[in-house]
């Protein structure tokens, strides 16, 4: 596996305010040179209040959130509570981390960031394609077009912002790797999890014209 075989094509990010989580993503998905998709969902809802961005191997990302929903659905029915942000967190590193390390010709790669409310509050993970897991307190980005984000956060995010504010925030992060990132655009998906759930509180698809 060389770097290359690393690289995910996509933009993703998650941010912490004080009245719960942004998660935001571009609508690309691309094969080598070629635009596959332009109207893919990187957003995926999990349960009621957990949700979880995709980079990656769309077949593999696919793949472990339904592992996910199922799981966390048959552990709900089993223990008469629901799951907890970190409980659904780690079953999904757990799922990465044996889908990296099987043989295969086609590499498992996938990045995740999971948000979501449970009965201690609001909590943001970012789930490394090697399977590692960090609970994150302000920001997280994923993808090729995160080092575009990291520039935008780094200047513009601060601690105990709104979500409205978030919104903002993100929509702001996505369009610089748009801008400037040739594997992210087609979109911007932006939700948001408060005390009243999961929402998508953006989503506009953005066509590249060129005139001759």
């Amino acid at each position: 596996m060389n770097n290359q075989d690393l690289k995910t094509g996509t933009t993703t990010l998650g941010l912490v305010c004080k009245d719960g989580l942004v998660l935001a993503a571009d609508k690309r998905a691309t094969s080598g040179y070629l635009i596959a998709w332009k109207k893919f969902d990187k957003i995926i809802q999990i349960t009621s209040s957990i949700a979880v961005t995709v980079a990656g191997t769309v077949s593999d990302v696919q793949l472990l959130t339904k592992y996910l929903k199922a799981e966390l659905k048959l552990k709900d029915i089993r223990t008469g509570r629901e799951t907890s942000v970190k409980e659904a967190a780690n079953l999904l590193a757990n799922f990465v981390y044996s889908n990296i390390r099987k043989l295969s010709l086609i590499p498992g790669i996938s990045h995740f960031i999971v948000g979501g409310k449970d009965s201690s509050g609001f909590h943001l993970y970012d789930l490394s394609p090697d399977g590692s897991i960090v609970e994150v307190d302000d920001y997280i980005s994923s993808g090729s077009g995160s080092v575009m984000v990291f520039g935008v956060l780094e200047t513009m995010y601060r601690k105990g912002m709104g979500v409205d504010e978030g919104v903002k925030l993100a929509a702001k992060c996505i369009n610089a790797a748009v801008q400037r990132d040739i594997a992210s655009g087609n979109g911007i998906d932006i939700i948001s999890i408060t005390k009243d759930g999961i929402k998508k509180v953006f989503s506009k698809e953005l066509e590249l014209k060129i005139e001759l």
